[in-house]
């Protein structure tokens, strides 16, 4: 713990006040004291290259969900020379992949989804501080696809996955601090993973893909769902960490 303290002190001190210390600073580290997310502190995170403000405090962008973001983002711009893609960043919470996808792939378009005012009012203002032009995104308040409408050539999702049965799992700040909405995918953990993986179909185009994120567990749930739809191809990939995190569904 105190190499912990000492870490987040001067991690804040460098990235939020450029190395010089005034009476918020020491207010900051109170707030580190009492278990508050070093980012929310810091109030942003950078991905992939974007700055991602957190000052609604959505669910804090992994590292994790970086890495699969970045192979994702390649495999797109290998399989594509259109002029305009349309993909769909659903569970979209701060915004911070359909960003970078923006950032990354020019001929990209996204549309942003999610459940929550805050999340849409984050996103908006994530768009915003990356300088992303009007023309190139909408903001859509849904419920997984309930107001969705139109075909994509590719959607992401990193929706609620947590399993209330491995609750113990979850270190206590994420569940103090990070928006509990963020976190639980029901009892098994898959229930907005099966709402997806159900409709995505209606809402891809011919040959499609999802890029979806789980949790290492559930691989074997998840391919059982899959083989019970009508998707042509499905593959697995792993983590930076060796553990198995995302996976592509193609139409």
């Amino acid at each position: 713990m105190k190499n912990y303290l000492s870490r987040a002190r001067e991690w804040l001190l460098q990235e939020k006040y450029q190395g010089r210390t005034n009476s918020q600073y020491f207010n900051d580290l109170e707030r580190i004291k009492k278990g508050e997310p070093l980012d929310y502190i810091i109030g942003f995170k950078k991905f992939l290259d974007c700055h991602i403000d957190l000052s609604q405090k959505p669910f804090i962008p992994r590292e994790e969900t970086e890495y699969w973001t970045e192979k994702a983002i390649e495999i797109i711009k290998k399989e594509n020379t259109k002029n305009n893609l349309k993909i769909l960043d659903i569970f979209a919470g701060s915004g911070c992949i359909g960003i970078s996808i923006l950032k990354h792939i020019p001929q990209s378009k996204v549309v942003f989804a999610d459940k929550y005012t805050r999340s849409i009012k984050q996103i908006k203002l994530n768009i915003k501080l990356n300088k992303i032009s009007p023309s190139r995104y909408r903001v859509i308040q849904s419920d997984v696809f309930d107001n969705i409408k139109g075909k994509f050539d590719y959607i992401f999702a990193n929706p609620p996955y947590i399993s209330k049965e491995k609750a113990y799992r979850v270190k206590e700040s994420v569940l103090q601090w990070e928006p509990q909405n963020a976190l639980w995918g029901d009892k098994d953990g898959l229930f907005y993973i099966k709402k997806l993986l159900q409709q995505a179909s209606n809402y891809l185009k011919v040959q499609g893909k999802i890029f979806l994120e789980f949790d290492d567990y559930q691989k074997k749930a998840i391919e059982k769902i899959i083989k019970q739809l009508n998707y042509s191809f499905y593959v697995f990939h792993k983590d930076q960490f060796k553990r198995w995190r995302w996976m592509e569904v193609v139409k």
